[in-house]
């Protein structure tokens, strides 16, 4: 305990730095090296009064200091992140220029219902930064129950569209249930992975296993497989980065790896899935077996991709009537390839690029084992659906409905991106403010299993 004349000190200190969220780290650093001074003066024999004081003396001005440390303690922005946020909500609008088909309305009343959905992102993503990120580190359990519970909901009163029971209707907005709950499953499991030593007993493990299977099955049943693959590499993500004992590693990885095993049995031999996914490998593997049937969409991204040229056809175009009507969902990379040519389709690969490693890198640049998790959970979410959404383009993956983030037109999406985004900004802002939680050793799990 800091004897008084520290606690002034340090108060003095902590008077000239801005961000409160700052001070317990900087007291507590403070008063670390107080104690050892105070502790080298008593070895040479002065009392525990005089011993104070002259540490005190010794570390110098407390409001010199103070003013030295507010700068670098103070919340910073990635300015970077947000300005590619920018680029891309305006490139979102590009897909939409002639009007989307199947809907009459008017390409002002698209536009703008665009720009009410990127209004709302930028009032999400300042409401999530508005708020500590590590107050959520605890719950959890709260988190995945409200996953859950959209399943749930889905079951009961979901609305279908195109066979999937995935939607969520309110007063004039509809939602993607499956997209909110992975939002949900995400923070649970960066939660999770945050204390994921403690699981050390066989029966917490297998709580593990079950809570990490859920999910995956409850979007099997909607069914959305795209979001169940994301979920599943989100997780792989942040499993790397958790710094898990070597021994429950070992443990998790074999038991997941054989429910893996049985669960991918299951769905095969299933007879509801089984001619569902039959067609869909025969057709990717050789789309021209079909190709005015399964394979048909294969054989027209191939061509529109073929015709793009360098500087495209321009973006009136009667494409996306005649072969490509999800030109501005799933097929959006096609699409403004064929429009603005391979010259704007590599400069979008390249930013993409740069979107993802730039939240990558941050990762590392916190100290605090939550928000790294986020972070790289959160790169997780905008690399596989980019990554995918662009290969499909190319005959690489299997066409799956999937949206190019921030780009691909959909309010669900664009508010799921926005608020993990958020999340991501919210950890970089704090990182030189949250005390460091990671250690080079972890010993919790030495401990004797229970």
């Amino acid at each position: 305990m800091s004897s008084p004349k520290f606690e002034e000190f340090l108060s003095k200190v902590t008077s000239k730095v801005k961000s409160k969220e700052a001070h317990n780290r900087i007291k507590k650093e403070l008063t670390h090296h107080l104690q050892e001074l105070s502790q080298s003066y008593k070895k040479r024999g002065f009392s525990e009064e005089e011993s104070d004081e002259k540490a005190i003396q010794e570390m110098g001005n407390p409001f010199i200091i103070g003013e030295k440390l507010n700068p670098l303690h103070k919340p910073k922005m990635d300015w970077i992140l947000i300005a590619l946020f920018v680029i891309f909500a305006s490139i979102s609008f590009l897909p939409l220029v002639g009007g989307i088909p199947g809907i009459s309305s008017s390409i002002t009343h698209i536009m703008g219902r665009q720009g009410i959905w990127y209004s709302l992102a930028a009032l999400v993503i300042i409401g999530v930064l508005s708020f500590n990120y590590q107050k959520s580190k605890n719950w959890w359990m709260h988190f995945y129950a409200i996953g859950l519970f959209i399943h749930v909901y889905l079951y009961l009163f979901g609305y279908t569209v195109n066979g999937a029971k995935r939607w969520i209707s309110l007063p004039g907005l509809t939602v993607d249930g499956t997209i909110l709950s992975l939002f949900f499953f995400f923070l649970a499991w960066a939660g999770i992975f945050n204390k994921i030593n403690e699981f050390r007993s066989w029966k917490k493990q297998g709580f593990l296993l079950v809570l990490f299977w859920m999910p995956i099955l409850l979007y099997m049943i909607v069914p959305n497989f795209m979001v169940g693959v994301i979920y599943f590499f989100c997780l792989l993500g942040m499993f790397t980065v958790a710094r898990v004992h070597k021994k429950l590693a070992i443990n998790l990885f074999v038991s997941n790896l054989v429910a893996g095993i049985i669960f991918i049995i299951m769905i095969i031999t299933t007879t509801s899935h089984q001619s569902y996914l039959l067609t869909r490998l025969s057709t990717f593997i050789n789309p021209n077996a079909d190709p005015n049937g399964a394979g048909y969409m294969y054989m027209v991204v191939r061509n529109v991709l073929a015709e793009a040229g360098w500087f495209g056809n321009g973006l009136n175009n009667d494409l996306k009537f005649q072969l490509l009507p999800e030109s501005h969902t799933d097929f959006a990379f096609p699409f403004l390839v064929y429009s603005l040519g391979w010259t704007f389709g590599i400069g979008l690969c390249l930013v993409l690029l740069i979107f993802i490693l730039r939240i990558s890198k941050n990762a590392f640049k916190t100290k605090d084992l939550y928000g790294r998790l986020i972070v790289i959970g959160g790169a997780v979410l905008f690399a596989v659906p980019t990554t995918w959404n662009i290969l499909m383009a190319f005959g690489i993956v299997p066409i799956m409905e999937v949206s190019l983030p921030f780009i691909s037109y959909g309010g669900s999406a664009i508010l799921f991106y926005a608020a993990v985004l958020g999340f991501i900004l919210n950890v970089y802002r704090r990182k030189d403010i949250v005390e460091p939680t990671i250690a080079d050793d972890i010993k919790i799990y030495s401990q004797k299993s229970e």
